[in-house]
């Protein structure tokens, strides 16, 4: 199926996702358009908002104009579209017509692994986001307390990868997370 055939059918199960109970996210993954229900815990969206505030400061100073939000991305070229806990991109891209930003235009993305659906973040992504050129990408897992820094992409995979765990200040691109406040899933205080 080609991905504007794709595309179309995503938007159909975006419309009828709309109308179901819960949080529904559609995205374009190796196999074609998959509509999934999201459940996330309150860990996640912690770990999140933290990330955001921080990749945000920094933008100001090392990317004028950029910002870290949750757009859909694509790629219509690879014929993927993906829909990533965070994503740094130009800011004016959100007024821009369309559904999603163009995969070229992003700096960075992130996702927090959520315990219903670990296997999303790995392996069709850790595929999917250098094949679209996207120099960074951050996985953060609460269910282990670690975090993966990848970088350089090259051949449809990342060249580097930097293992780190919560409590440690880590190098993502030019930007520094601090994780201390992280917390994991099912564990009660630090």
């Amino acid at each position: 199926m080609d991905y504007v055939r794709m595309r179309a059918f995503a938007e159909e199960l975006g419309t009828l996702a709309e109308r179901l109970v819960g949080v529904w996210r559609v995205e374009i993954g190796p196999a074609g358009p998959v509509l999934a229900l999201r459940r996330r815990p309150k860990r996640h969206a912690g770990a999140l908002r933290r990330l955001r505030a921080q990749l945000d400061e920094q933008l100001r100073t090392t990317h004028p104009g950029h910002i870290c939000a949750a757009p859909h991305i694509e790629h219509p070229a690879l014929g993927r579209m993906r829909l990533p806990d965070a994503a740094l991109v130009p800011e004016a891209a959100l007024d821009e017509p369309g559904p999603a930003v163009d995969a070229t235009r992003v700096l960075a993305v992130v996702e927090v692994v959520t315990p219903a659906t670990p296997e999303s973040d790995r392996p069709e992504r850790l595929a999917d986001y250098p094949a679209m050129g996207i120099a960074h990408y951050l996985i953060v897992d609460p269910r282990t307390g670690t975090i993966e820094a990848h970088s350089d992409p090259c051949k449809g995979r990342y060249a580097r990868k930097g293992a780190y765990i919560f409590g440690d200040t880590l190098p993502f691109g030019p930007w520094l997370i601090d994780t201390a406040d992280f917390r994991r899933y099912g564990k009660a205080g630090n």
